[in-house]
């Protein structure tokens, strides 16, 4: 679709351009939709009644596909099988990322009531790494563990499955990151992103690919899986940031449902409470924003594996214990995070970081805790509209740490131009993980500038929004916010739709909260309603400047739940006090 464009205090905006905006009537009519509504899904792409039915309408049968598709999939659960069959001892290996967490007990929840002799194994953040290891395969052998499994990890262990096979070990790795140029020598790797793998659908996060294994697994056997396994795969999916399209939208849309209607289990219960989300239905935005960043404190405690413990325990003292333990650790993440942002905005303003040359912000600390890293990252590319690669630099001289990057660089393909400098990398197109000796930092932060030279232009880190529809805010009712709900769930892939609202004005001075967030009353077409924007305090200033002057605004539409009561307000995200229908 053409845009328009308009450079805002801080983005440029890509507003749609509907050229027969005569239809939007009819298709909202057709629909029983909001106008605005219809001009999103117009917007971006649902053109015709085919793509709008496709994407509005999730079901089982068309979304959901036969687990056998995946390569290996039926010879991993054959394997289970035979394990359980003869009591073999079945040793989960996950990981200490959310993903990794609901995972691990994703397989004990669905492996136990099957009478599995199942024990799982998370890593230490600090002291273990990240991935399963050649240590970890020799200590399953020697306790008699004859056959493992890894979860959201485990495609780049060349080593560990080599030494597998020497210990008589079966290896058999699921995960859903890309494949190197070669694959482990294991039993059996169930990962929708190998070449040669016909699933049709490859964007599942660990836990997907965990669920379609024990699913086949259930199938087989003519069982029902347990609900609470549906629960963990919302809150891993949702936490991985995967594309919420396809088969992963059909089951976000499924375990929201569950989640809403069900009696809920010990720890969300737990969750929803310390994330104050309890009144209200959870939706994929709280379980991003309010449930699972408490979950990666789980990676943080000093003993990982109470996180699995958490997510499938059922005594409410030992759940209320590991919750209030979460709420500690996580208000102590904010503050860490908030430190090691501030420490990168100083290195920036001092031109340690020379953001006017640099395309890509390279920085290291060994004060910086490596658990933290990658949210701080992702704030960093939102702040500067640059790639990041943070770096915890250990005490033996290895630095490891985080990349997220920006839609026009593929960060795993990046790395792979410098994997000859680096100890290990894996990872997706906008977020992966390294790890590199020290020495070597020079060289690849040179290689990494040209690489990035090469392939992107100054446009590509102009940071853009891309706007999905206007809304007068008449137009902003309980009518208008049921329909949008017909979008949902809102993530990666279907963000948050975006709204241009023309030609408002302040109805009072604003407000500075907390020195960060600007809060005030707009009005236009008869109708005042509260906006607020979060972290722009640069904002305040800017709108007292200009009085009650008209201006446009960029903005998300938010349910406000208070005393059992809801009410609307407007995030807003840019603003400009060009005139609007000059440029339209």
């Amino acid at each position: 679709m053409d845009r328009y464009t308009l450079q805002g205090s801080k983005y440029r905006w890509l507003l749609p351009q509907i050229t027969d905006r005569a239809t939007l009537p009819a298709l909202a009519s057709s629909y029983n939709l909001a106008i605005p509504v219809a001009e999103i899904l117009i917007s971006r792409g649902f053109t015709t009644r085919a793509l709008i039915d496709e994407f509005l309408f999730t079901t089982y049968d068309k979304d959901v596909h036969d687990p056998r598709a995946l390569k290996d999939a039926l010879k991993a659960v054959e394997r289970i099988e035979l394990a359980i069959e003869r009591n073999e001892k079945i040793l989960v290996f996950g990981d200490y990322d959310v993903d990794g967490i609901t995972s691990s007990a994703l397989m004990m929840n669905c492996l136990l009531p099957l009478g599995a002799q199942a024990n799982f194994f998370l890593p230490h953040r600090v002291h273990d790494g990240y991935g399963i290891s050649t240590k970890i395969i020799d200590r399953a052998a020697d306790n008699g563990y004859t056959l493992v499994i890894t979860v959201d990890n485990g495609i780049t262990a060349f080593e560990p499955a080599a030494r597998a096979r020497e210990r008589g070990i079966d290896l058999i790795i699921t995960d859903h990151h890309r494949p190197h140029d070669h694959l482990p020598d294991a039993y059996a790797i169930v990962n929708p992103n190998q070449d040669d793998c016909t699933y049709p659908f490859k964007s599942f996060a660990g836990v997907g690919v965990a669920f379609k294994i024990l699913s086949l697994l259930y199938e087989r056997r003519g069982l029902a899986l347990p609900h609470k396994a549906y629960e963990l795969l919302l809150l891993g999916t949702v936490a991985d940031v995967v594309p919420l399209r396809g088969e992963n939208r059909f089951w976000v849309r499924y375990g929201l449902s569950y989640v809403n209607n069900c009696v809920d289990s010990l720890s969300l219960v737990a969750l929803k409470k310390n994330g104050k989300v309890s009144d209200k239905p959870l939706s994929s935005l709280d379980i991003g924003f309010s449930i699972t960043p408490q979950i990666n404190a789980l990676g943080r405690l000093e003993d990982p594996r109470q996180g699995v413990k958490f997510l499938i325990g059922s005594s409410q003292d030992d759940v209320d214990e590991v919750a209030r333990i979460l709420l500690q650790l996580n208000e102590a993440r904010k503050a860490i995070e908030k430190d090691i942002i501030q420490d990168i905005v100083s290195r920036v303003q001092a031109g340690i970081i020379d953001i006017t040359r640099e395309k890509i912000i390279v920085a290291t600390s060994n004060q910086w805790p490596p658990g933290v890293i990658g949210l701080v990252a992702s704030r960093i590319v939102s702040e500067y509209g640059r790639p990041v690669i943070l770096l915890h630099e250990t005490s033996q001289g290895i630095l490891k740490g985080s990349c997220r990057s920006i839609p026009a660089l593929s960060i795993f393909d990046a790395l792979h131009e410098t994997r000859d400098l680096l100890v290990q990398f894996g990872g997706h197109t906008v977020a992966a993980g390294l790890s590199l000796k020290k020495e070597h930092l020079p060289a690849f932060k040179e290689r990494l500038e040209s690489y990035i030279g090469a392939r992107l232009t100054a446009d590509d880190f102009i940071q853009k929004l891309k706007v999905d529809a206007h809304l007068p805010l008449p137009d902003l009712t309980s009518k208008f916010v049921h329909d949008l709900e017909h979008l949902e769930p809102f993530g990666n892939e279907n963000p948050v739709p975006l709204f241009c609202v023309k030609n408002v004005v302040l109805v009072q001075k604003p407000t500075l909260l907390k020195e960060l967030h600007v809060k005030c009353m707009v009005f236009a077409e008869g109708v005042i309603k509260p906006l607020i924007f979060f972290n722009r305090p640069e904002l305040y200033t800017e709108l007292l400047a200009k009085g009650f002057e008209p201006f446009c605004v960029i903005a998300q539409v938010s349910k406000n739940y208070w005393n059992g009561k809801l009410s609307l307000e407007l995030i807003g995200v840019d603003i400009t006090f060009s005139t609007y229908d000059e440029v339209i």
